[in-house]
């Protein structure tokens, strides 16, 4: 009964941890959405090169994802995400001390390559620690960390911005990410031991098998159009709301709470719902694949009338709809891959999250090449809807992971 308490003190520390530890993960991200005004007045940049820097991320992250989840799976998370959050923090603060559009750049892309195993040492926790049960909720606190720190940081930042100036914000964010790396290395420990008894009977899976099978290709498709509506939101809605209806930084951050906070729900339940799914009907088709499609599917019509309509209230209501049924499979991409990677869960997340880098890429550079040739964000967002509509099709299609496990 001691080891029994002791162990669900343990858990309980390590989600927490690793919930706080990705929470400033993406707010070092998303300092720089909020500070799209005084660093474009700063270094006199437009829209496209504001969204060059942005996209800087998703190289760094894509050169690194990969490599960080096979570390991943080799050295685990202890050490990995030890190294990563202390690497990141201080490049962060190193953006801070920017002094042009080149070392932005630099600084940005650099961001992500150290962020690049944040994501794989998560779900190695997890995978290691707790049944296939329990594991797409599991995953979905962690990995609510990603709208709450928006929903936190959109007021938090913007006042941060307004109060102290753009660099302090990330000297701030910078030092509390290197505190909760030292202390992740003080308590957490992997659990080897148990990783080898789970999949001690599970075959050694392939690179062809994470690169080719058609569910986990389906699925990482799928999560390439997550990923352009998260940086997406991330790094536009704040300018969105600046330059179309002219609300200040103040109230942005304000504004911007709802939809982020509604994704932290249904991303909650939408990990909820899927263990119930899989509990009940033992199908990863209905539990996985059909809560995926039909959450991506909502989102896209959510965002039709932000583009029909010309109204702060419509654009408020149905982007925090549709960003909040866009996140809501989050933890459900990730459990994919456990449950069909098994012993290479980490690896297989890398791979994913490749796809994601392309997202992270593309949508900012092209959102802000878009929004500069034609003045206003209705080709962007028809393009998003479209990209959409796109990966719920390829998700009934191909998205069968029963046939693999």
């Amino acid at each position: 009964m001691l080891y029994i308490t002791r162990k669900r003190i343990f858990l309980l520390a390590t989600i927490t941890l690793l919930f706080l530890i990705l929470m400033v993960n993406y707010l070092d991200r998303n300092v720089i959405a909020f500070a799209i005004k005084p660093i474009q007045e700063t270094f006199h940049l437009n829209n496209t090169q504001f969204g060059a820097i942005a996209g800087a991320f998703g190289v760094g992250y894509m050169l690194m994802t990969l490599i960080g989840g096979v570390l991943v799976d080799h050295f685990k998370a202890h050490k990995v995400l030890t190294i990563s959050a202390l690497l990141w923090s201080v490049v962060s603060i190193c953006t801070g001390l920017a002094n042009g559009f080149a070392l932005l750049f630099v600084f940005r892309m650099l961001l992500g390559v150290t962020e690049g195993p944040a994501f794989a040492s998560n779900l190695q926790v997890v995978s290691h620690w707790l049944p296939i049960r329990l594991r797409a909720r599991t995953l979905a606190i962690g990995l609510a960390a990603v709208p709450l720190a928006s929903a936190i940081g959109s007021p938090l930042i913007s006042h941060m911005i307004i109060i102290l100036n753009w660099r302090m914000t990330y000297f701030i964010l910078g030092t509390a990410g290197i505190i909760l790396a030292l202390l992740w290395f003080m308590i957490y420990r992997d659990n080897t031991s148990a990783h080898e008894t789970l999949y001690s009977d599970s075959p050694n899976i392939s690179w062809k098998f994470m690169l080719f099978n058609p569910a986990l290709l389906a699925n990482n498709c799928s999560f390439f159009v997550f990923s352009y509506l998260l940086f997406f939101s991330q790094t536009w809605l704040p300018g969105y709301l600046e330059q179309i209806y002219g609300v200040n930084l103040k109230s942005v951050g304000l504004f911007l709470i709802a939809p982020w906070l509604l994704a932290t729900v249904f991303l909650l339940l939408g990990g909820t719902l899927s263990d119930k799914l899989l509990a009940t009907t033992n199908s990863l088709r209905i539990s996985r694949s059909h809560i995926i499609w039909i959450c991506q599917l909502l989102s896209a019509v959510c965002f039709i009338p932000v583009i029909i309509f010309h109204s702060l209230t419509v654009a408020l209501i149905f982007i925090s709809l549709g960003v909040g049924f866009g996140l809501a499979p989050n933890a459900v991409f990730d459990a994919v891959n456990i449950d069909l990677a098994k012993n290479r869960a980490g690896t297989s997340l890398g791979i994913m999250n490749c796809f994601a880098s392309a997202g992270a890429i593309i949508s900012p550079w092209l959102t802000g090449w878009l929004t500069h040739i034609t003045g206003d964000f209705k080709a962007a967002i028809l393009l998003m809807v479209v990209l959409t509509l796109s990966s719920v099709v390829a998700v009934i299609l191909f998205h069968h992971p029963d046939k693999y496990s």
